[in-house]
């Protein structure tokens, strides 16, 4: 079994930064992709970045140039640095992971944290 939790949530300002956290514990070695999700409120969750094992890296073109997903093996963690925040990007955001090297939805993804909230006020 696989747990992630996140941390780093919280109001910002538009324009600002935050820098989200998961950490991972339990059978981790069978983890290739991990990935970012959000879920706005009335709306469906979404995919915002990606990293594999071998460190490529997807993300959705409302984030690109803005946000940087990165990975510590070392240290069970990814991250995800998002700067120049705006108002649509209030969500909560989730931390999952996949054994899939190439996961093509969220579907694909077996292991998920509770999520952490994001706000950003204008």
């Amino acid at each position: 079994q696989v747990r992630l939790v996140e941390s780093g949530g919280g109001l910002v300002q538009t324009g600002g930064s935050l820098r989200l956290s998961c950490a991972a514990s339990g059978s981790i070695s069978v983890i290739n992709t991990m990935g970012w999700y959000r879920q706005a409120p009335g709306k469906e969750r979404e995919l915002v970045a990606a990293i594999t094992n071998d460190l490529r890296r997807a993300y959705a073109e409302s984030v690109r140039g803005r946000f940087t997903i990165s990975r510590d093996n070392a240290e069970n963690a990814v991250y995800l640095q998002m700067n120049s925040l705006k108002a649509e990007d209030t969500a909560v955001y989730f931390c999952a992971g996949s054994t899939d090297p190439e996961p093509e939805g969220d579907w694909a993804y077996d292991y998920w944290g509770q999520g952490t909230q994001v706000t950003i006020s204008s």
